[in-house]
């Protein structure tokens, strides 16, 4: 993905977390959208910054202007699919610890979604 697919990626994904916590905030009955609680799994191509950006311009003129974005980053799990083990991440290889073989697969760490809101 070059950085231009990057931005419009993540402009897509900021007005889909706007649309979803509207909504949400609607059926709260909710006057004023005050925080976002996101979680991004260390492998997810979304950048924080980014989001930040685009969010504070596709919140204009609606109820969630100003909200507070807080992001929890989510370590990235792997299973080993000769022995079954799983473990975090290791940023210098792939190796499962337990038996050492490289076939592993992703567990976890590729979410991203928006874990609650904050209303008043």
């Amino acid at each position: 993905m070059n950085c231009e697919q990057s931005k419009m990626h993540e402009l897509t994904v900021t007005e889909s977390l706007l649309e979803i916590a509207l909504k949400h905030a609607e059926k709260a009955n909710a006057k004023r959208i005050v925080g976002l609680n996101i979680v991004i799994g260390q492998l997810a191509s979304i950048v924080d910054d980014s989001v930040q950006f685009y969010w504070d311009i596709v919140s204009q003129d609606t109820p969630a202007k100003g909200a507070s974005l807080h992001f929890r980053r989510q370590p990235a799990e792997l299973i080993c699919s000769t022995c079954q083990t799983v473990y975090l991440l290791n940023q210098k290889n792939f190796n499962c610890p337990q038996c050492g073989s490289q076939k592993v697969k992703i567990h976890s760490g590729q979410e991203f979604f928006l874990e609650s809101i904050d209303v008043e």
